[in-house]
């Protein structure tokens, strides 16, 4: 199968594909929002309660790395018409549910069908956009961080004047953008390969026992992550074709870039977790007003991955790449000072670092694009995506212990304000420091041994 396919209608299927990615990523956050009308409906303890989040993300990062190495041999026609349709039911399922138990099964099938679509989204540009691609991951990007901005005020909007079992009903109109994929997708083939479904096992037990250890605090679960990831190192090694060859992270641009991706992706995801959690308990402001105090920042991250794409195409990736982290360390010291002061100072200074989302994710895909090998870019794609969603997970549950442990008056940034907002100035200076230390990292192993710039003379697609 050709790698750069011919699609008739290229506008049609970014419109999809936008569409698509707008709708599951607002599924996610919507989510956020219901959990404690689900547990006063259910009359459930937190913990209880918060694998209606748990489990969705476990499955969801595992399927978007499976979705990620099925599209090396298998078409996106049948990828995303599978997906979104199991999606749908699980949806369709959610609305009907009668019990909690029902809920959780609901959420389980959303996520298996609904991993594939950053998966399959994040690899499309590659694919049908070799000439624009960086434009192309900017778009896609920026729908990204404007439906992670926008689905906590659509959540709140929905479950406030209807119900929480509607935000089941809203999902399941993600399928008609299906008969827009299935249009402007082309045909293809079946590749032959060899898929180590037992190494995706491997894979799967280690990531579900590092996120249930993180989220339940249960140190029994660590030592059975430790075996799992031991055992699939053996298999790696054992067999010709493992699920993810270890030759990638051999790779010093591949593993330097996921690296700093993953880093930056803690900070931004653990910024949006911290934020609403600040606003509510700090300035004791409610679901609605704080979705309207993220909503410039949301806006502006829409805005910046357009013009980001465009800057990946024409300045280079790891221009961007280093722009996105300098915005970010910048940022979260702004924020560091000036938690504390009035919201909308805050919400204008959110701005600086909420815009730097689609720039990291659009220039590190488009570096990752460039390094990886024609035949391994949908698996080394969903090592990337897989990250993501696992920085999710760790950046909440060690900034929800942070929270809990730690109360100062006084903050480390010594123009910060005091009082209740000092813990939340703290964790803005270690993002920013984190930041640093990303920037850093990229920029001693990126370039070591490097003669010439990825972008400038792009590999073959």
């Amino acid at each position: 199968m050709n790698e750069e396919q011919v699609v008739r209608n290229p506008k049609g299927l970014l419109i999809s594909l936008c569409a698509v990615m707008m709708m599951s990523v607002m599924n996610g956050t919507m989510f956020n929002i219901a959990v404690p009308d689900i547990a006063k409906t259910y009359q459930l303890m937190p913990s209880e309660v918060s694998w209606v989040m748990t489990g969705y993300i476990m499955v969801y990062a595992v399927g978007a790395l499976t979705y990620g190495k099925l599209a090396d041999f298998y078409p996106y026609r049948t990828l995303i018409t599978f997906g979104l349709t199991v999606f749908c039911a699980g949806s369709l399922f959610g609305f009907f549910a009668q019990n909690y138990a029902m809920v959780l099964l609901a959420r389980v099938i959303q996520a298996l069908g609904g991993a594939m679509i950053p998966a399959l989204v994040f690899l499309a540009p590659i694919r049908y956009f070799p000439n624009e691609r960086g434009r192309v991951l900017g778009i896609v990007s920026s729908v990204m961080a404007f439906a992670s901005g926008i689905g906590p005020i659509a959540g709140g909007f929905i479950a406030g004047f209807l119900d929480w079992r509607y935000l089941f009903l809203t999902s399941a109109l993600i399928i008609i953008t299906l008969p827009f994929l299935r249009k402007n997708l082309p045909q293809e083939e079946v590749k032959k390969g060899y898929i180590d479904f037992i190494g995706a096992g491997l894979i799967a037990g280690f990531i579900s026992t590092l996120l249930l250890g993180i989220t339940l605090g249960v140190s029994w679960l660590f030592l059975l992550s430790v075996t799992f990831i031991g055992l699939n190192f053996w298999r790696m090694k054992a067999i010709e074709e493992p699920f993810i060859p270890p030759h990638l992270f051999k790779d010093l641009k591949y593993r330097s870039t996921i690296t700093t991706s993953f880093l930056a992706v803690v900070c931004l995801f653990g910024m949006m977790f911290m934020l609403p959690i600040m606003f509510r308990d700090a300035y004791e402001m409610g679901t609605m007003a704080i979705g309207l105090v993220l909503f410039p920042g949301a806006v502006s991250a829409a805005l910046m991955g357009q013009k980001g794409g465009r800057l990946v195409d024409s300045k280079g990736n790891t221009f961007v790449l280093y722009l996105a982290l300098t915005l970010l360390a910048v940022g979260f010291l702004l924020l560091s000072t000036i938690v504390g002061a009035h919201p909308y100072v805050v919400s204008a200074t959110i701005i600086v670092a909420y815009m730097s989302f689609p720039l990291v994710q659009a220039s590190s895909a488009d570096i990752l694009a460039n390094v990886l090998n024609k035949n391994e870019t949908g698996v080394g794609m969903g090592v990337f995506n897989l990250l993501n969603f696992v920085s999710g997970a760790l950046s909440g549950a060690l900034i929800g212990k942070a929270l809990d442990l730690f109360d100062p008056s006084q903050p480390f940034n010594i123009v910060g304000f005091e009082g209740t907002t000092a813990v939340y100035s703290n964790v803005f200076l270690v993002f920013a420091v984190i930041i640093i230390i990303g920037f850093l990292q990229f920029r001693l192993n990126y370039h070591k041994n490097n003669h010439s710039d990825s972008h400038e003379e792009p590999a073959s697609l």
